[in-house]
């Protein structure tokens, strides 16, 4: 309640001290306390009560004339803030196209990990190569058809980034809810993906003692489709984490509202010096991996890299988002 109450504040902040003015304010947080009782009663967490207060009776504009003071509320100078203003619907639109998004991404990003157990069961179970190469190929067409349409139909969010926007208090308000209804969600996602991919090995180390005549196969492809499991979890869950740093922690005050702007160039980090490393992250891994492997040639052991590669990556991820 007192994330209601402090809303309630910020919207009368800018209006007149009269008898009037207080009795709508005491009347709209009567109507909002039932609100929110109500939503409780019903089972509601308190992120998604106080959010839906917030979003039911966010906008004083549209209270104004009900409330009986039309006459001190001034009309919101659009003109005074650059670019598109973000509205609530579109920030549920965009939350909800971003979390598909998100899960279709870890999706591809889990087909193009398991594509190698096609190869080495069927080696393993039926000696024929070409059907390993067959599903290995299909499936990593399938995720790049998923990253095709995924990209494709996300497109029309690109303004986000691309444009300077705005968004009202209601609006920003809403999405911090969404964002801290789904902390505790995003917490444990990355904990078990972090925490399969590093327990991956074991397969491949346990099988390895097993007599059984497939066993030296059986457990590396135990162990990529616990990793593709893994990956997709972190995948996942830092691509929905975003959509909400996307929307609200990107610009500064704007108005008495708390508009915010966006920025007008994508950063894939918050913090400059981790966004300029992270740039030739991949880069550098991958010429570490080719120099490892042919000055070794254990190209059965070096693949570690790629699995130690993602978990940093994923940790630097969680540590700037916290910044």
């Amino acid at each position: 309640m007192e994330t209601i109450r402090n809303y309630l504040d910020t919207m009368f902040s800018g209006l007149p001290n009269t008898v009037e003015v207080a009795k709508a304010k005491e009347e709209l947080w009567q109507m909002m306390e039932d609100k929110y009782t109500e939503l409780k009663n019903e089972g509601k967490t308190e992120n998604e009560a106080v959010g839906t207060v917030i979003a039911e009776f966010g906008n004083l504009e549209e209270l104004a004339e009900d409330l009986g003071i039309s006459s001190f509320i001034k009309e919101d100078d659009e003109s005074e803030l650059s670019g598109r203003k973000i509205e609530l619907s579109d920030a549920k639109n965009f939350l909800a196209d971003k979390k598909l998004q998100a899960y279709m991404t870890g999706l591809g990003v889990l087909l193009c990990i398991i594509s190698l157990d096609g190869a080495i069961i069927t080696d393993c179970l039926l000696d024929n190569a070409i059907l390993g190469m067959l599903f290995m190929f299909s499936a990593i067409g399938i995720a790049v058809a998923i990253f095709v349409f995924s990209g494709i139909t996300s497109s029309k969010w690109n303004y986000l980034t691309k444009e300077t926007c705005h968004m009202d208090f209601a609006t920003t308000e809403y999405v911090r809810t969404r964002q801290e209804a789904f902390r505790t969600q995003y917490a444990l996602m990355l904990s078990i993906g972090v925490l399969l991919c590093i327990i991956s090995i074991l397969p491949p180390i346990l099988f390895s003692e097993m007599s059984i005549f497939f066993a030296d196969d059986l457990g590396p492809a135990i162990m990529f489709f616990i990793i593709a499991v893994g990956v997709f979890m972190i995948v996942s869950a830092s691509n929905i984490q975003k959509s909400f740093k996307t929307l609200i922690i990107t610009g500064k005050k704007a108005n008495a509202y708390n508009s915010y702007s966006t920025p007008a160039q994508k950063r894939r980090y918050n913090n400059p010096k981790i966004n300029a490393v992270m740039s030739v992250y991949w880069y550098t891994v991958t010429c570490i991996y080719l120099c490892i492997s042919f000055l070794t040639f254990d190209w059965h052991i070096t693949w570690i890299i790629w699995v130690l590669a993602a978990i940093i990556e994923a940790l630097i991820k969680h540590m700037d988002m916290q910044l």
